[in-house]
């Protein structure tokens, strides 16, 4: 519990989880509940919703109680505030007879500030009648699009939340989400009761995420070429929408070498616990899983998600996206998507259970799916959109803005598409229609005649991912209907018939390119990299990370919870020699610095330079980095670049980039070697930088993420080189 001289926010803030002030709207928010206010908030993935209603519980009297569907992950959350020295504790199933009666006991005499408990639990006659004689500081609802039907992870449980409001009618009721579109969000308020309270709304903007969405083809091929070169042994999660293909996928990948496992509901609860704790607890490996894994995944460094099937609403794109690049680290959003998976998604929401305006809301929300896949424009300006939200510019970090799509003239192409579909009848879907149209003589076109079709043959300008391609366009831009109960079938609707008939144009994307390996420069920063403050020596980064596994593992605990990665960059960064120095740094709190000061501070003393050099910049001084340095040099000047030197070298890109970042500091590399800028761009992004102290996260950010972090750090590093090696 907290002393009563820890009644200020921001000193709670700083004092115990180690932050010097608040993001976005979260002060706002903080203090319209202090004064007993309830609100809905909406606040992306990484946003810090958590802390709206944890400081708050922890000045207000009384015990917050917190509904979270998080029954596997109750446990992280409590350990990470008993980390940052705060009382708090989980109440569900999971625990015995004798430690419930512990936390009651504990409830009950002040002794805590947080209650942790699943909506299965809250609904219980005895928790009821335990918490009914408690004094409350406020309710938090958690994940509140669940108490949504129109919501994307409906729980009816949930619904049992606005009964509790009734025997607390006084007490303030925060519920927060990171996704819910503008009727779930009517939903949420209705159902909770907080129609005439407001809605804290921060961007839902993720702009460290990178979205590549492509055609599938050879789709774990794809996956692994992907994996392969933008983010080798770094974690990340796969979606598929099969049990069946979770398993096989996974067995897939680890033949291939990389760490992989499997996570879906037909699993044994044993394995399910073990494979999600080996994915939070260890480094590098890939949850392959269904939608079943995920929600409420605090781990921070996860540095992709990757969808091998489309996902049945554009709310449930942006909440499994948003897992990766939690720590605000550049992250990849990765997905394949072919127009089967449409077909199949129609189907399954058709023959499910639900009302037919619930369906109706359902196609609606696919195809918003299917637009956004389709999209010529910048994905993020159309993601942002679905969400009420505008985005000015393209925001230079998604396929569409780094590899910008042409458009052609398709109109006698989807002509020929369209006779096609009419002269057979109307039977038949994309697979068969391209083979006809390309003139192959399949055992089906021969089974129906079709081979003496006017149309057979007719197709031979383009290949089968180009028809594959076009059928797809002109379903999303509903000249072409799908028939889900004629398995997929393809009809002509009142818009083919302008095209056939009068001759409206038909504009669509070239299909020139297939999701896998990126040909833009990798800018998916390696652990050793550092976003705020240059590049650091990837050795004592490793060094860092060792000691906190070290750490975590004799406590039973993930290694975020210890520190997170962005707080061991900012350690291999600044250096902190002395347990003050050690407190500046985000993240660390009082019992941080207590428990872990010394331990970390001894390190870094063991491992940190002369004090003569104590003011280069954050790369290694070490004669092997230096002659790796070196190495790079030579390999640069003999005419390769980032990606054939990793590749010679068996480096990651970044490490090659912080490479080029300490040669530009040492004055072995002019910057116009290494980037593409103008004069202009140079001296406003120096400003920039010396406006946001160094750091270099504030300004991707205000730039929309034009410019990549590894660009930033070599422009950084030139300007510490012009400053005699000072930081700012």
């Amino acid at each position: 519990m907290i002393s009563s001289s820890d009644k200020n926010p921001l000193t709670l803030l700083t004092r115990v989880f180690g932050y010097s002030a608040f993001r976005g709207r979260q002060k706002e928010v903080i203090e319209h509940v202090l004064k007993g206010g309830s609100c809905l908030v909406l606040m992306p993935t990484g946003g810090g919703k958590s802390l709206c209603y944890q400081i708050p519980a922890m000045i207000r009297y009384g015990l917050g109680l917190v509904v979270s569907p998080l029954i596997a992950l109750m446990q992280d959350q409590v350990d990470a505030l008993a980390q940052n020295g705060v009382a708090a504790a989980f109440y569900n199933s999971t625990l015995d007879s004798a430690q419930k009666s512990q936390i009651r006991k504990q409830a009950q005499t002040g002794g805590l500030d947080l209650l942790y408990v699943a909506p299965e639990t809250l609904n219980s006659p005895g928790f009821q009648s335990f918490i009914q004689g408690l004094p409350l500081s406020l309710i938090a609802v958690d994940e509140a699009h669940c108490v949504s039907q129109w919501g994307h992870d409906f729980r009816p449980d949930y619904l049992e939340v606005a009964r509790l409001r009734e025997h607390f009618p006084s007490t303030p009721l925060i519920a927060l989400t990171a996704t819910a579109d503008p009727q779930t969000q009517k939903d949420v308020r209705e159902r909770l009761g907080l129609a005439h309270d407001p809605i804290f709304s921060s961007s839902f903007d993720r702009p460290n995420i990178r979205y590549q969405i492509g055609s599938k083809e050879k789709s774990r091929e794809q996956l692994f070429d992907f994996i392969q070169s933008e983010h080798p042994d770094q974690a990340g999660i796969v979606y598929v929408l099969s049990r069946t293909n979770v398993d096989e996928t996974a067995a897939w990948l680890t033949q291939k070498g990389l760490k992989a496992m499997p996570y879906h509901a037909g699993l044994d609860a044993n394995q399910r616990r073990q494979n999600q704790a080996r994915f939070l607890r260890e480094e590098g490996w890939i949850m392959v899983a269904t939608i079943a894994f995920g929600m409420g995944i605090d781990k921070p460094n996860v540095r992709f998600v990757a969808h091998l099937n489309l996902p049945k609403s554009v709310e449930s794109y942006y909440q499994e996206t948003g897992r990766a690049g939690r720590d605000g680290e550049p992250a990849s959003a990765w997905m394949a998507y072919s127009s089967a998976d449409v077909v199949k998604l129609r189907r399954m929401m058709e023959g499910g259970e639900g009302t037919d305006d619930f369906k109706k809301l359902g196609r609606k929300k696919l195809d918003d799916m299917r637009n956004l896949c389709e999209a010529t424009q910048c994905r993020r300006q159309v993601l942002l959109a679905y969400f009420g939200e505008e985005h000015s510019g393209a925001c230079g970090n998604c396929d569409n803005c780094l590899q910008p799509s042409n458009t052609w003239d398709a109109t006698i192409s989807a002509q020929k598409a369209l006779s096609a579909i009419a002269r057979t009848g109307e039977r038949f879907g994309a697979g068969h229609l391209i083979d006809l149209l390309m003139g192959k003589e399949t055992e089906k076109a021969v089974q129906f005649g079709h081979t003496r079709l006017s149309v057979f043959g007719v197709g031979k300008d383009l290949d089968k991912k180009q028809w594959a391609s076009l059928f797809r366009q002109l379903v999303a831009a509903k000249v072409v209907t799908v028939d889900v109960e004629g398995y997929g079938a393809y009809k002509l609707n009142p818009n083919s018939w302008a095209v056939l008939k009068e001759g409206q144009k038909v504009w669509l994307r070239e299909e020139a390119k297939s999701v896998g390996k990126s040909k833009q420069t990798r800018y998916t920063k390696t652990e050793g990299s550092s976003n705020n403050a240059g590049p650091v020596n990837a050795n004592l980064f490793e060094a860092l990370r060792t000691l906190r596994l070290k750490l975590a593992k004799a406590q039973g605990l993930p290694p975020y919870v210890v520190f997170h990665d962005s707080a061991l960059r900012e350690m291999a960064a600044r250096r902190p020699t002395t347990l003050n120095e050690f407190a500046q740094i985000p993240g660390v709190g009082e019992a941080k610095l207590k428990h872990y000061g010394s331990t970390f501070v001894e390190l870094l003393r063991q491992l940190s330079p002369a004090p003569e050099i104590k003011q280069t910049p954050a790369v290694s001084s070490s004669k092997g980095a230096s002659n790796s340095s070196d190495e790079t040099l030579n390999l640069f000047r003999q005419g390769l670049d980032a990606k054939a030197i990793a590749s010679q070298r068996g480096l990651t890109i970044t490490t090659v980039w912080d490479h080029f970042g300490q040669l530009i500091f040492e004055k072995k590399l002019d910057l116009k070697d290494v980037v593409d800028l103008s004069d202009k761009e140079i001296v406003l992004l120096q400003t920039e930088l010396s406006d946001s102290a160094g750091r270099l996260k504030p300004v991707f950010e205000k730039f929309g993420g034009k410019y990549s972090f590894d660009v930033l750090k070599c422009v950084k590093a030139e300007k510490q080189n012009l400053g005699n090696g000072l930081l700012y």
